[in-house]
This record gives C-alpha cells, sequence and structure tokens, in this order.
C-alpha cells in the first residue's frame, strides 16, 4: 500500500490530495519555489522540498528535481494534480524508473493522446467521431471560420479562431510561438470551428483489471479565451441517447488505449446535436468536484486506490442531483481578462452548503508567476435551477478584499436567463460580455457614502462636538471622493442637521448607527448595513446591494504625476515574451500589437495606444517588467 505521496504541484489541487491524503492515512510531501514558501499546501503538508527559484520552468517543471525530492523524503509514490507535469509521459516513466508509484495512467497511454494530431489517428479506428483536420495551405473562404490549435498541452494556448483568409498567416504564427513557450512543441493543426457548440466532457475511471466505469458528462461551455470559467454536471439539455453515445465514445477512447485511472474526454456538440472529439485529458480535471458531488465520489482516493492495484466495482454509483463550479479568477473580465496581483487580504465565502476548493489563505500575495485561479466555488442541489442559485447567492455574498477578480461576472452568468434556461455555448460569455461586466453604478454611490460616513465616526471628537455643535446658520457639507477601479469617480457631500444626515442626491436616506466598520442606513423603511474594511489604500464596502472597492482621492492631488502622452504602459507585471516586427521610426496604426507579455500562464497582446509614430521601444524579449512599466511611445502626428 501507499505509505507516502509526493505532490508534483502547488495551490489548490495540492490541498486537495493533501485532504485525501489525510483521510486516507497516507503521508504527504509538498514541494514548493520560493514564491510558494509560506503557502498553504506547504504549511498542510507532513513534509515539504524547495525548488529553488520561482519561475515554473526552474521548478514545478522539473521533474529530475521532483523525482530527486521524493526519493528524499522517502516517498513512495508521486501525484502530479492538474498542469504542470501532469500529462508529461516521460516524468511519469522518469518516476516509474526511480522505483516510484505514478498515480495516473500508464506513460503508454499518456503518450498515445500526449499529441492531438496522434490521437485523432488513433481513436478514428476506435470509432470516436471527429472533425477532420485542414490543410494550412489549403484553407479556402468556404472553409472559414477555422480553429487552430496546439498539437500539446491545453488550457487555450496557442489556439485561435480565424474568420478572415488574411489573417490565417499571422495567426498561424502567433499560434506556433505561444505553443512552443508554453509547452516546448510548436506544432499546431487547424480544424473547421463549429459555430454555436457547446463543450462537454465524459468523466472515466478504469482499473488495472479492465474495468472502466464512465461517470456521466459535464458541460464546459462558458469559458473565456478557450479556459473554462463555469462547469457543471451532468451536462443539462442532452437527450438519453446522445448522453448514451458520447459515454460509449469515452469508454472506447479509454479502452483503446490502455487506460489507467483517472481522465476525461472531451467533445464539441452541435447546436444539431452532432458530437466531435477533441482530446482526452489523461489526469484529473479541474472541475472534477461537480462530479465527485453527483456521484458521492471521491476521485483522488479512487487514484490512490487504482495506483495501488485495487479493483474497482463492476459499476459506478448512480448519479443524484446537480452540481455547478464556478472559478473564481483573479482577473479584471472588463479589461480583456488582465490577471491582478497584489495581498488578497480577505477571501470569505459564505458556507451555505457551498464547497470551496482554494489554494490561498487570508494575507497571501497573488503573484505573477502561476495561474490567477483563486478558488473553485462548487453547489450542489437536487435539481440545477436550486444548484444555481445556492452558488449565484454565495458568491454574490462572498467578502473578497484583494486584487480585482472576476466575481461579479460569475453571479451575472449564473444568473442570465440564457444560462438558466441551459442555453449556452462555447460563444456564451463573448457575446455577453459587455452586459456581465457594466459597473452597477446605482449602488457604487449609496457605497461611497457608507465609506465616508465610517471614515467620520472614527475621527477623534472636536471641541465643537463636545460643547454640542449649534450654530445658527447651515454648515458646510463634508466632502469626500472615492475613485472605483474602472476609473469612476463618486464625490460624496453630507452633513447633520437637527432631523439628522443630509446626504446630496439620497432625499429620505437616514442614518441608524455608524462605527468604523459598519454603518446601516434606512430609506423607505428598508433598512441595509454596509460592512466597511479598510486596507492599504483601498475601502471595502459589502452589502446586500453589493461590493465595491473604493480608492479615497485627495483634496490635493499631486500635480506632478503625469505621464507623456502616447505612453504605453504595463497593464500588469509580466514577462515580454515576443516583440512585433516594428522599430523606433515606424508609423503605428492604433490597436496594433506591438508586444505581448506574459503573466499567470496566459499571453496578453500589448497595442499601439493611438496612431503616430513609434518614438521609443524599452520593451526587450525576456524583460520582467512591473504595472505601469515604460514600454514604448507612440506620438501622435498632428495633421498638416
Amino acid at each position: 500500500m501507499i505509505r507516502s505521496v509526493l505532490i508534483a504541484n502547488r495551490g489548490e489541487i495540492a490541498r486537495r490530495v493533501i485532504r485525501t491524503c489525510r483521510e486516507l492515512g497516507i503521508a504527504t510531501v509538498a514541494v514548493h519555489s520560493d514564491a510558494d514558501a509560506g503557502a498553504p499546501h506547504v504549511r498542510e503538508a507532513d513534509t515539504a522540498v524547495r525548488l529553488p527559484g520561482d519561475a515554473p520552468a526552474d521548478t514545478y517543471l522539473r521533474g529530475d528535481l521532483l523525482t530527486e525530492a521524493a526519493l528524499a523524503a522517502g516517498a513512495d509514490a508521486v501525484h502530479p494534480g492538474y498542469g504542470f507535469l501532469s500529462e508529461d509521459a516521460a516524468f511519469a516513466q522518469a518516476v516509474r524508473d526511480a522505483g516510484l508509484r505514478w498515480v495516473g495512467p500508464p506513460p503508454a497511454a499518456m503518450q498515445a493522446m500526449a499529441s492531438k494530431t496522434r490521437a485523432k489517428r488513433l481513436l478514428r479506428d476506435a470509432g470516436v467521431p471527429l472533425l477532420d483536420s485542414l490543410d494550412p495551405d489549403r484553407v479556402t473562404a468556404d472553409d472559414l471560420p477555422v480553429l487552430i490549435k496546439a498539437a500539446s498541452g491545453g488550457g487555450g494556448r496557442g489556439m485561435r479562431v480565424v474568420r478572415g483568409l488574411a489573417a490565417l498567416p499571422a495567426e498561424l504564427t502567433s499560434a506556433r510561438a505561444e505553443a512552443a513557450a508554453a509547452f516546448g512543441d510548436g506544432e499546431v493543426f487547424v480544424e473547421p470551428y463549429v459555430e454555436g457548440a457547446r463543450h462537454v466532457e465524459v468523466q472515466v475511471l478504469a482499473d488495472t483489471h479492465g474495468t472502466v466505469w464512465s461517470l456521466g458528462t459535464r458541460d464546459c461551455s462558458l469559458q473565456r479565451r478557450h479556459q473554462k470559467v463555469i462547469e457543471e454536471a451532468p451536462a443539462p439539455g442532452l437527450g438519453d441517447e446522445p448522453r448514451r453515445r458520447l459515454e460509449e465514445s469515452a469508454v472506447s477512447a479509454a479502452r483503446a488505449i490502455g487506460y489507467e485511472g483517472a481522465g476525461t474526454v472531451e467533445f464539441l456538440v452541435s447546436s444539431a446535436g452532432r458530437a466531435y472529439f477533441l482530446e482526452m485529458n489523461t489526469r484529473l480535471q479541474v472541475e472534477h468536484p461537480v462530479t465527485e458531488e453527483v456521484y458521492g465520489l471521491d476521485l483522488v482516493a479512487l487514484q490512490l486506490r487504482v495506483a495501488e492495484g485495487q479493483a474497482l466495482d463492476p459499476g459506478p454509483p448512480s448519479p443524484r442531483g446537480h452540481a455547478v463550479e464556478a472559478r473564481l479568477y483573479a482577473e479584471d473580465p472588463g479589461r480583456g481578462w488582465q490577471p491582478q496581483a497584489g495581498v488578497m487580504h480577505r477571501l470569505s465565502v459564505g458556507t451555505g452548503g457551498l464547497r470551496v476548493d482554494s489554494g490561498i489563505a487570508d494575507g497571501d500575495l497573488i503573484g505573477v508567476h502561476y495561474d490567477p485561479l483563486l478558488a473553485k466555488v462548487i453547489a450542489w442541489a437536487p435539481t440545477r435551477a436550486e444548484a444555481l442559485r445556492r452558488l449565484a447567492h454565495g458568491l454574490a455574498h462572498a467578502r473578497i478584499h484583494g486584487p480585482a477578480t472576476n466575481r461579479d461576472l460569475l453571479v451575472r452568468a449564473l444568473r442570465h436567463p440564457e444560462f438558466e434556461a441551459g442555453r449556452m455555448d462555447t460563444g456564451f460569455l463573448t457575446r455577453h460580455l459587455d452586459e456581465l461586466t457594466e459597473p452597477a453604478a446605482e449602488a457604487a454611490p449609496l457605497a461611497a457614502l457608507a465609506a465616508a460616513l465610517a471614515d467620520a465616526s472614527d475621527r477623534p471628537a472636536t471641541v465643537v462636538g463636545r460643547l454640542g455643535g449649534w450654530r445658527n446658520v447651515p454648515s458646510q457639507p463634508q466632502i469626500k471622493t472615492y475613485r472605483a477601479p474602472d476609473g469612476t469617480e463618486h464625490e460624496v457631500r453630507y452633513r447633520f442637521t437637527r432631523d439628522g444626515l443630509a446626504a446630496d442626491g439620497f432625499p429620505g436616506l437616514n442614518l441608524l448607527r455608524a462605527t468604523p466598520h459598519q454603518v446601516v442606513l434606512e430609506a423607505g423603511g428598508i433598512r441595509r448595513a454596509f460592512d466597511v474594511s479598510i486596507h492599504d489604500d483601498r475601502i471595502y464596502v459589502d452589502s446586500p446591494l453589493g461590493s465595491h472597492t473604493l480608492i479615497p482621492l485627495s483634496r490635493f492631488p499631486d500635480s506632478t504625476a503625469r505621464t507623456a502622452p502616447g505612453s504605453l504602459l504595463a497593464p500588469m507585471p509580466g514577462t515580454v515574451v515576443r516583440i512585433a516586427d516594428v522599430a523606433v521610426g515606424d508609423q503605428v496604426a492604433a490597436g496594433q500589437p506591438l508586444l505581448w507579455l506574459e503573466a499567470m500562464k496566459m499571453e496578453h497582446r500589448v497595442t499601439a495606444p493611438t496612431a503616430g509614430v513609434l518614438t521609443a521601444l524599452h520593451a526587450t524579449e525576456g524583460r520582467q517588467v512591473e504595472v505601469g512599466a515604460l514600454l514604448a511611445v507612440v506620438a501622435v502626428e498632428e495633421p498638416a
């Protein structure tokens, strides 16, 4: 039996594996980069081994260091989690060659699915439905739109939708570069892009005795940049026959490659109901909790038992109810999904029957080296409608004090009529992004007033206040100004009269209580409490009307804090991975790509802020930049 497991991963999935190992009586060994030295997964493991450095290439992607760490710490097995080296057949073989158990499929099965192009050729013979690949040099207008995909890896890296023939060469070059940087393999392929399709996958589990389970379907159609955001099980709206065909195809794929352990077979399902194989993930999926909740299983425990050689029951348990998972990311959806860094002062999602799998704790620094996933929030209920309601309510009432997140987008998506009706596809977020990210303007001024009143309650009483403060002329209003993260400014004007609070723009509003941490206001017989927290230069106001982040502005701003017109500043901390084919002195158009930044496992295109002449280029490939760093300057040419 396995007695000690090294977890070759970090964050949420490392904590997830530790939790199950603790329940099974298995010791755990964590590994950590220097950036993760104080991370929760390191504190919770029985033993920890340092991997010197911060970048994944120097730490979590070093199979030799991971194997050495397992041997040095006395582990007898390695669990790879997901991401990093979890689907690297060479690493799996190295673990086995070192005399350790690999908690995953055989290296040969992993190798068979490692390249999507090879996987398609193999599974065609097994009768799995496929989309035919296209020769990039022979794509015509009739073939459009097409999808470029990296042959190796996943997570949306190296993926591009192309709708015009003129854009195809440049997008192929870009996709190959991103795939090579992300996976060490620049091979890409082209296939028809299925408009309005759903992303549906099947969870499989196989033992070493020939038993293969299908654990139902999951819908993962809500995606941003081809990366999943909301997942649910079972996939809604599928009839019994389409569901049966998907599950049979997934089991056939697993048997065709001699699969063992947990894996996922992914499909595109067209609006007409036709299914096409996408890829097989030879590991545990990020969204595995929704399957666990529906089937009442612990997939990590089953992975470990399969690795020990134990046999599965002849068939899985029966499913019950519905489960939905939302991925809470440190990112700003309204600004091109820009990842956010900084200290997460507080992350608290009200229980209410919710499951929260997170890799961070209050006070942790959200850095730039890794994925911006903060937590996975999962709701189970007897019906889909109840699960959606429970998840949306829990997220809406969460306390998130730190970098910007996609929380509001998640809540609005879960409550959107199309999603509630099960009418979603992979283009849902793109189609509805504007309405899902529109600022909640109606509640922000009230949150700003609450912040001002909380601040006023914390001031020492003045001499006038101690003497009663009577005066026979109206007082001037108190004025406070706050800026929201989207740049909107809120000016608050209020004063206290013999009748109570008088706030401009809020007739009939009564102040019932004000402390530095809570303000209670009443209007029209409705009473609401506003919780106020201050961390560094940010004020966080949480109420039944929503959550708001505010930055207090000085009445006397620094007139020297200016940026030269046309300056292109880094929108986030990251690494410059590519420079466009431009040089100082070139004429550039507004929106023209100048360089690409990589941050938190995502590549971001940085474009010219205006049309003009490129007068300075300070970025170089491989350079680490902080947010606000000057990258380039584009001088606007005045018309003659």
